[in-house]
């Protein structure tokens, strides 16, 4: 385990980095950093307290002199999203990530960092333990299972926050201030299937789509990468129109907010047809390479012989799921008119996996208009109730609508300015914010969200930049000494 970080400075948010990445932390399986950040809280003296879904809340009083500033929230998300390269033995219910610098580049070794959020997190411990850095009231809120159903920031009670302004510790780009992020919706839709035998004199296959890049399903859907689930059902779609393919099982993607990078298959085809399907493959294989050629140069779809199964799906079912997932939209649907470059409306046909009879498909719909996310809804409802499957949604979450009067906003612009000499971006994210949740259980809250630069998140390609790092830190820093007064 690689200490190397330790050295990087700042220092201290370095430090508290490097402590998350020894405290496992997938999301839903918090209860060790949940019980680390209130030690930590507690070892400094300071009023700490988690509430009854799991939020921790830490509380440092002002500075002397600063005591008529407003008071501020720095908040950030303690869980983080489990994703591994499938030759990597890694267990995240157990394991410390293993944190390397790569030039200008922290990452991890096979798996997701962790710097979404951990980074936000690692800022907010070293202002609450700093003793030189002016500042009025402080809050630290450190929310609970944000990447999987933003728990923590649904269940937070009005009230127990003292706060004027929050900032949001969880965008990815430094030189960038978010105003505003998309809400999103959980699709879940289920297919239920027979077992049957196998025909006699079929061979079987297993069928692989790897080597794609994935990544977050908010921030990367716009770049166009590869979707392993809609690229296994093309090939499946047109083995069984072409070669009388059967499908056995399934397994494709692994989060709802990861743009799936792996799918696999388990496929008969008549030994009649062997020969033919085989020759046919190569060529669906070269036509998708080069589709995505720009974006994904690692793309492998391979098929290796396996025993044959004992059962395939009924055909009925096999092919309604077939035809709607090779239908099923996904990816960008809508650009935004009112922010150039900005995803409005998206989806993510994130998970495809049977077990016992059921297959289940997992699509995370995000959109910052309103209506548009219920005609996306409405969308994938037509698509799936037409294939006879089960579709509901849940996990809805608002957008955050932008403020661009926001006092909190033009003092950060002033600060940057003077600071670096450079004006900062002001935008929005096409990804789900803790902040229009909060909002609304604290509406007059002033908000904003910003960070170091990230990329990659929710992949195992994640890497935060570590000059962003420092200019984070001292841009915060900064903030907090001329946060305005009550």
């Amino acid at each position: 385990m690689s200490k190397d970080i330790l050295n990087l400075e700042p220092k201290d948010l370095w430090k508290n980095f490097y402590s998350l990445t020894q405290i496992p932390r997938p999301s839903k399986k918090e209860v060790q950093v949940q019980q680390f950040a209130v030690d930590f809280g507690k070892s400094l003296g300071l009023e700490t307290i988690i509430d009854e879904v799991g939020n921790v809340i830490i509380r440092k009083p002002a500075t002397p002199g600063m005591e008529n500033r407003k008071g501020v929230i720095l908040q950030g998300h303690l869980d983080m999203v489990p994703q591994k390269n499938s030759d990597k033995v890694h267990d995240f219910e157990k394991d410390p990530i293993d944190a390397v610098i790569d030039g200008e580049w922290v990452k991890a070794k096979g798996t997701t960092l962790g710097a979404d959020n951990g980074m936000g997190v690692a800022a907010a411990m070293a202002v609450l333990e700093s003793k030189n850095i002016p500042h009025g009231p402080v809050e630290a809120l450190f929310t609970c299972d944000e990447e999987t159903g933003m728990t923590g920031a649904f269940g937070l009670k009005a009230g127990i926050l003292k706060g004027d302004i929050l900032m949001n510790l969880d965008s990815e780009t430094e030189g960038e201030l978010y105003i505003g992020c998309a809400g999103g919706t959980n699709a879940n839709i289920k297919f239920i299937h027979k077992e049957v035998y196998a025909d006699p004199g079929v061979v079987a296959y297993k069928l692989s789509v790897t080597g794609l890049k994935g990544g977050h399903s908010g921030v990367d859907i716009h770049l166009g990468r590869g979707n392993s689930n809609k690229v296994l059902f093309r090939i499946l779609w047109h083995g069984v129109r072409k070669h009388g393919l059967r499908l056995s099982m399934v397994d494709g993607g692994s989060l709802r907010n990861a743009i799936p990078r792996e799918s696999f298959a388990i496929i008969t085809i008549p030994s009649a047809m062997k020969d033919d399907f085989l020759k046919c493959l190569p060529g669906i294989t070269e036509k998708v390479r080069k589709e995505l050629s720009a974006v994904e140069p690692d793309l492998k779809i391979e098929v290796v012989p396996v025993d044959v199964p004992k059962s395939v799906m009924d055909e009925k079912t096999q092919n309604n799921l077939i035809n709607a997932i090779y239908g099923c939209p996904n990816g960008v649907i809508r650009m935004s008119d009112e922010m150039p470059g900005l995803v409005e409306t998206s989806t993510n046909l994130a998970i495809v996996k049977s077990e016992n009879g059921v297959i289940w498909v997992h699509c995370l719909l995000r959109s910052s208009v309103d209506s548009a996310k219920m005609d996306l809804e409405h969308m994938m409802q037509s698509v799936f109730e037409l294939a006879g499957a089960e579709i509901n949604f849940d996990g809805q979450y608002p957008g955050w609508k932008p403020n661009p009067n926001s006092p909190i906003l033009k003092a950060m612009q002033n600060i940057y300015q003077k600071k670096y000499g450079t004006v900062p971006k002001i935008t929005a994210i096409h990804a789900g914010l803790e902040c229009g949740l909060m909002g609304g259980v604290y509406p007059s809250w002033d908000m904003i969200s910003f960070g170091p630069t990230i990329i990659h998140p929710h992949s195992p390609d994640e890497k935060v930049n570590i000059a962003t790092v420092q200019k984070f830190w001292d841009f915060l820093v900064e903030t907090l000494k001329e946060v305005p007064v009550k």
